[in-house]
């Protein structure tokens, strides 16, 4: 993926910034993370316990002004405790909302696949329609709303797997892996322990920051190019469930937050292939061909991608 340059005031350049004194050696995942929070979409982190997941999620809340909540997700965990629930007041007579942890900007979902497939479904309305509803009665969720969750991909006993219609609702799944020997010194020596993220923007210039990108012009051409690339997932011989149209906006949303942090008020090829991996690889579903050549999701991507036509430049 390219660089990202700071020669001139952009709040997103100083979040990427202030994130990277707390979360050591992730440049590309921070920068990732968030360019999804520009194109208002949620963050699923699948990876092993103690690279930093969690750190990551709540420096970006810090570092934006969020109102965030982490919910330690276990099986005794309720549907209410995230939605909320309603109380009967005696002095009123009436049932009153009680809001649950889900009423904030920024919810931390930490292992998420520890709680019943009951609990998981009580996030579905919330990230797709930015509301919940109890009792019938639909609450909206503060604005902006961001669900940033993490799994670990190994330890599967006492876990439920994410479905295929909520994982198709976060908009990228990232991977931060193991630190290389100079940033794992760095860890060693404390000095990530010795760095908070603190804020450096409020709310109102992060979604200041998300109607701009939202206006990034795309062309025919890209759109295009992105729809072939779905396409080419849905005809793989190696795939049973291809990309969404959910998953397909999800790209141009992508590469239009990535040209808005390279400064570029239009989208070019180059931001489709980068935002393509990560927002299409919890969403396929591969086939008994794929297990049987030892094909994982991202090394069909990247055939997809090498198969594609690139438009020229515009």
């Amino acid at each position: 993926m390219g660089t990202v340059e700071n020669k001139q005031r952009i709040p997103a350049f100083e979040v990427i910034n202030e994130v990277k004194k707390a979360v050591i050696g992730k440049d590309l995942c921070i920068i990732q993370a968030m360019a999804a929070i520009l194109a208002r979409g949620h963050i699923l982190l699948n990876d092993i316990p103690g690279v930093g997941k969690t750190r990551l999620a709540m420096a970006l809340s810090k570092a934006m002004s969020l109102q965030h909540n982490r919910v330690q997700f276990t099986p005794d965990v309720l549907p209410s405790d995230l939605t909320g629930f309603s109380m009967y007041q005696k002095e009123t007579g009436k049932f009153v909302y009680q809001p649950g942890s889900i009423m904030c900007n920024l919810l931390l979902a930490d292992e998420i696949n520890r709680t019943s497939p009951k609990t998981q479904s009580a996030l579905l309305e919330a990230m797709e329609e930015q509301m919940v509803t109890v009792d019938g009665i639909s609450h909206p969720v503060p604005s902006p709303f961001i669900v940033i969750a993490t799994q670990n991909p190994f330890g599967s006993a006492g876990t439920w797997m994410l479905p295929e219609a909520q994982l198709d609702r976060f908009m990228v799944c990232l991977q931060l892996g193991y630190p290389n020997i100079e940033d794992e010194i760095d860890i060693l020596k404390g000095k990530q322990n010795q760095e908070e993220a603190q804020a450096v923007i409020s709310t109102e210039e992060l979604q200041k920051m998300q109607e701009e990108a939202d206006w990034t012009h795309v062309t025919d051409e890209v759109y295009r190019y992105a729809g072939g690339l779905v396409r080419q997932t849905r005809n793989h011989p190696m795939i049973d469930l291809g990309i969404s149209p959910r998953g397909a906006i999800n790209i141009v949303q992508m590469a239009k937050a990535m040209a808005y942090l390279r400064k570029r008020k239009y989208v070019v090829p180059e931001d489709v292939q980068d935002v393509f991996l990560p927002v299409c690889n919890h969403r396929l579903m591969l086939n008994a061909k794929a297990r049987a050549a030892n094909m994982g999701a991202e090394q069909i991507l990247k055939e997809i991608q090498k198969s594609v036509p690139v438009p020229r430049a515009l």
